[in-house]
């Protein structure tokens, strides 16, 4: 079997699959003949052209507010019933918000760190409980969640925004012991800075090169990077990879 047909006639389903890395995560899938689901929030146009772009037929693209838990359901509801079943989820959507304390009010400070947990965290956590369910009843499939490097470095202008990605691992390693028995499985994606429009202000700033020299390679990561790391954690030979947390930081920074 070739790459292109590892993944052919699985079904996926990609939160905040309209743009960045879920658009990445997207057209990789189908290339490997998968059928996707592009779930997005707002952005209509950016899901069709997404849509447009995916190889092969049966692809579809569902609207949902992520911070909404029966829209999540809802949506996961819709993907499986029109593929017949649910072999992948992929937690992409989320949210960047910087608040830094020092410059915040108290009830900004509230606000953003609620838009930001209910989102990033809450909803992801929602979408794989509605996802979960389907699976094991299907005996099995995968889960794999997109984190992020500052959930073990910080971000200090963006505490909110660590704390998500942190909870998001904690989570994730959780789960991944609850659901082996049932066959479904679980991983983490953490990349350091990916190129995509979340990173359109720093790309905009001076500080960009230094951002690029934090790794000894001279770049950030791509949004492919990410999609091709997403992939092979869903595709056949992975299983014992259940639990892992997979570092895409180039050096950026070393954990132990």
């Amino acid at each position: 079997m070739n790459d292109s047909e590892t993944l052919r006639d699985k079904t996926v389903l990609i939160t905040g699959g309209s743009r960045g890395i879920g658009r990445a995560c997207a057209l990789q899938f189908a290339e490997r003949g998968a059928r996707v689901a592009i779930h997005y929030g707002s952005n209509r146009a950016a899901a069709e052209e997404t849509l447009a772009q995916l190889h092969g037929p049966g692809h579809i693209m569902l609207q949902a507010d992520i911070r909404d838990p029966a829209a999540v359901s809802q949506a996961v509801d819709r993907a499986a019933a029109s593929f017949g079943r649910l072999e992948v989820l992929v937690n992409n959507a989320g949210i960047f918000e910087e608040h830094p304390l020092p410059a915040f009010t108290y009830e900004q400070w509230q606000d953003s760190w609620a838009r930001i947990i209910s989102t990033n965290l809450i909803g992801a956590a929602n979408a794989t409980y509605c996802a979960a369910q389907h699976m094991i009843g299907q005996g099995g499939g995968r889960i794999i969640t997109i984190s992020s490097r500052t959930a073990f470095r910080g971000k200090p202008e963006a505490p909110g925004y660590a704390a998500s990605k942190a909870a998001l691992n904690a989570m994730s390693q959780s789960l991944a012991v609850a659901l082996a028995p049932h066959g479904v499985l679980v991983y983490v994606v953490a990349p350091s800075v990916v190129d995509t429009d979340m990173a359109a202000n720093d790309k905009s700033a001076p500080a960009w090169a230094a951002i690029e020299n934090q790794s000894p390679l001279g770049r950030v990561c791509q949004p492919e990077e990410v999609a091709r790391t997403v992939v092979f954690l869903a595709s056949p030979g992975a299983e014992y990879l259940t639990g892992g947390i997979i570092d895409l930081f180039g050096a950026s920074y070393l954990r132990t």
